[in-house]
């Protein structure tokens, strides 16, 4: 089936290289597809590495072997399958993993827990040994590739491919940081099929990595959504190869760490806003805003339950002014509300307030709100100081139409 690429696209940025990481891709041939679909990595010795990954009970292999190899802290390479998840797979999956480690090892002279996998696609079908040790003969030879050709190599249903660079000033020294990511369906992350992966030349402790990374998963990738559904295989990893060479971070105390904090809370929404605009049939991003709740966790459970209403982003699809929806979200949340409270806005235009609709209300600005690619959602519960944002798309037939012959 052909997917036209979405109309919230946005062009590959300019992402430089970052010392110590050598991206190269290859054909594996997972699928009948004449495109590459390994990922392969390479990363300096000193290299940390932290993560974030899925809460799902039904993880695949590769998650639980992240989950393990995320304790030493450390990382010499990162392999990436497309095109089949090997989720749900039993012993033949885990021991495709071991195999994937073990392969790379052998390259590189490392440990395989040095090695980090990931694979997205198809569930319940046992990845390859053969094709994917091939693979990675293939990559391992290979020329590096550039971050633009790494992105796409990891796409699924994926229209475009993904990726976001940004900077910061730590110890008095430039540190960069990029990042890529694929995922267009079964997106509802709650982790932390999404897989997003940040690089940077900062020397920064693998302790202070993952509690900067968790920071800026809570505000950013776990704040997506674009039909509910938490895959099996979701996965975010930072690898920090220290070739800045500023002094390593280590607490929040130390020179740059809040500037790294907020450039990797940057990045990570960055990377998160293109999964959203590329839902799969998506035509709108949608940014709802719930103030006013009991606290900010109250509010994102809210928020959520407007941004996975079927009802509302249909009517968003259809760009009916339809804030009746959005009172049916809040109220079934299970977050405390109450109804003589809430006010509702499309874009900057109030529409309803105390229960029930603005008087005088025109909708005609609504209207003309909801005609654009960028929709906003206001809500306010009036009963505290707790907020919170997240994003999703609309729901067209062009979800349906994806899903509906996926595995063809």
């Amino acid at each position: 089936m052909s997917i036209s690429t979405s109309p919230l696209a946005l062009p590959f940025p300019a992402v430089p290289a970052i010392p110590g990481v050598t991206p190269r891709v290859a054909r594996a041939r997972y699928k009948n597809w004449d495109r590459c679909d390994l990922t392969f990595v390479t990363f300096d010795e000193g290299t940390s590495v932290a993560g974030v990954l899925t809460s799902s009970k039904c993880p695949s292999p590769e998650v639980e072997w992240c989950r393990k190899a995320l304790v030493l802290g450390k990382a010499r390479a990162l392999v990436v399958n497309a095109g089949n998840s090997n989720a749900f797979t039993g012993n033949r999956g885990r021991a495709a993993v071991e195999a994937i480690a073990a392969r790379t090892a052998q390259h590189l002279g490392c440990d395989p827990s040095d090695v980090f996998v990931s694979s997205t696609g198809v569930i319940g079908v046992p990845l390859p040994i053969d094709k994917a040790e091939a693979g990675l003969d293939a990559a391992y030879a290979a020329e590096p590739c550039s971050w633009e050709d790494a992105a796409a190599t990891i796409m699924t249903t994926d229209t475009f491919a993904k990726g976001a660079v940004t900077t910061a000033i730590v110890d008095g020294r430039t540190v960069t940081l990029a990042g890529i990511i694929k995922g267009s369906g079964m997106i509802a992350p709650d982790m932390a099929t999404m897989l997003g992966y940040v690089f940077t030349d900062a020397a920064v402790d693998p302790v202070f990595l993952q509690r900067a990374l968790s920071d800026a998963n809570g505000a950013t990738f776990s704040c997506i959504t674009v039909d509910g559904d938490t895959s099996t295989s979701d996965t975010v990893l930072a690898f920090a190869t220290g070739k800045a060479g500023n002094a390593p971070l280590t607490s929040d105390e130390d020179d740059g760490a809040d500037a790294f904090r907020a450039a990797l809370a940057d990045l990570c929404r960055q990377l998160a806003l293109l999964v959203v605009r590329d839902g799969e049939g998506a035509q709108k991003l949608i940014e709802i805003t719930v103030d006013g709740a009991e606290s900010d966790r109250s509010a994102h459970r809210v928020a959520m339950s407007i941004a996975n209403s079927p009802l509302v982003k249909t009517a968003i699809a259809g760009e009916d002014a339809n804030w009746g929806r959005v009172v049916m979200a809040v109220g079934k949340a299970g977050e405390p509300a109450e109804r003589d409270k809430l006010a509702i806005r499309f874009g900057t235009t109030q529409v309803a307030r105390d229960g029930l609709a603005v008087e005088g209300y025109d909708e005609a600005p609504v209207a003309a709100h909801l005609k654009g690619q960028e929709i906003e959602i206001g809500v306010d519960l009036g009963l505290g100081e707790g907020r919170a944002t997240v994003w999703t798309c609309d729901l067209t037939h062009g979800y349906i139409s994806i899903n509906a012959d996926y595995r063809s």
